[in-house]
């Protein structure tokens, strides 16, 4: 079982195992904010509460130029795992400016993209295709996107992940 660990100020840090978020909270380096309380960790000294989100007791700075690498998981994920042309349950990535044509690897430049359209766009672009993006690609943002393991997300953790309004 995993357990997100979650900064000072709430934000979504990282996701490590149920053993490491024990140890920070047993040396009082975190407190446990949800548990699962189906399966307790059995100790010498007796049971502690499983924990599946815990809070650091210390704000840990990040810095905020760190920036979230491309990848194809990635480009689904922001985009929903739908086609940015058709809708559609997408499966494949597409550049909207080919790469033969000097388009980039790069946050403004994929979209998730169903095969029938990645297929039938070939190597132009979507208004010689006639066709509109459904959405502007652009990188996505928050910390819930910096944080490893969090497009797996458990269900206790979605109230902290949800996006600040």
């Amino acid at each position: 079982m995993r357990t997100l660990v979650l900064n000072a100020g709430f934000e979504p840090l990282a996701v490590v195992s149920f053993k490491r978020a024990l140890v920070l909270v047993m040396n009082q380096k975190a407190t446990i904010i949800a548990a699962d309380a189906e399966h307790p960790v059995w100790g010498s000294s007796g049971s502690y509460d499983r924990p599946s989100v815990i809070l650091l007791t210390r704000y840990v700075r990040i810095p905020s130029t760190r920036l979230i690498p491309v990848s194809r998981r990635g480009v689904l994920r922001r985009d929903g795992q739908r086609c940015a042309y058709c809708a559609g349950s997408a499966n494949t990535i597409d550049h909207v400016l080919p790469r033969s044509r000097g388009g980039q690897d790069s946050w403004e430049n994929l979209v998730a993209c169903c095969l029938h359209c990645n297929n039938a766009k070939g190597n132009r672009t979507p208004s010689e295709m006639g066709w509109n993006l459904r959405v502007r690609p652009k990188p996505p943002h928050g910390t819930a996107w910096l944080v490893r393991g969090v497009e797996r997300a458990e269900q206790q953790w979605e109230e902290f992940l949800a996006p600040a309004a």
